[in-house]
């Protein structure tokens, strides 16, 4: 049984949503706000609503999609902006970029629409997190199974998938520590690549389960 020096410290966490400076009821209005929010304003309304939604596995990604289709009722839009796949980007700085390309490139085809009134305004928000650490942590693989297996959402939802905006969207805590402090990078990379899309958070967790499981079968 593998152990390390370095443990793995379970934790969780709360968010507290604040409403940044940009507001608009228009699409030329949300392409001014992209390209002045904050990164975590970014990562709030692409990475965290993943948690905010973690029970679904279809529908819009990201709430930009969202409230260009229910709130401006532009359809095609609202799929270009959902058809960026988040686990693309290795900086936010690309993320905006892209999103604010296709929100730019429509209203300058489409002028009447890009100053028409939605029906209610988009707040750009952000997401202050405050971390706790949990009693519980783990130096084997097999601590850390039995640590992983006993996570609430929010505990899960902190360290593989808001953590990726403290590591600059690169990676997890999990795989993060499974490679730099146990050396199993096969496993790792395998942790990374479960799909935060298709999967609840619970069925992520499952997976990562699995994985582990299949890494201690002898």
């Amino acid at each position: 049984m593998k152990s390390t020096e370095q443990p793995f410290q379970f934790a969780t966490a709360s968010y507290l949503t604040r409403i940044g400076n940009h507001v608009t009821k228009t699409l030329a209005g949300l392409a001014d706000g992209l390209g002045n929010c904050s990164d975590a304003s970014i990562f709030y309304h692409t990475f965290q609503t993943l948690s905010r939604h973690h029970f679904l596995t279809e529908g819009f990604s990201n709430d930009f999609a969202q409230w260009v289709l229910a709130a401006c009722n532009r359809a095609e839009l609202a799929e270009q902006l959902a058809a960026l796949d988040i686990r693309d980007y290795l900086s936010l700085t690309e993320l905006r970029r892209d999103l604010l390309r296709i929100v730019t490139e429509y209203c300058a085809a489409n002028s009447t629409p890009a100053h028409q009134e939605a029906f209610e305004s988009f707040y750009f928000c952000e997401a202050l997190e405050v971390a706790v650490p949990l009693a519980v942590e783990a130096r084997t693989l097999e601590e850390f199974r039995a640590g992983l297996e006993r996570l609430d959402h929010p505990s899960f939802y902190y360290h593989f998938i808001a953590s990726r905006l403290r590591l600059h969207l690169r990676t997890n805590d999990f795989t993060a520590w499974l490679e730099g402090s146990l050396g199993l990078d096969a496993l790792a990379q395998q942790v990374n690549q479960v799909d935060i899309y298709t999967n609840t958070l619970d069925s992520a967790r499952e997976k990562l389960i699995s994985l582990i499981d299949k890494e201690l079968s002898p």
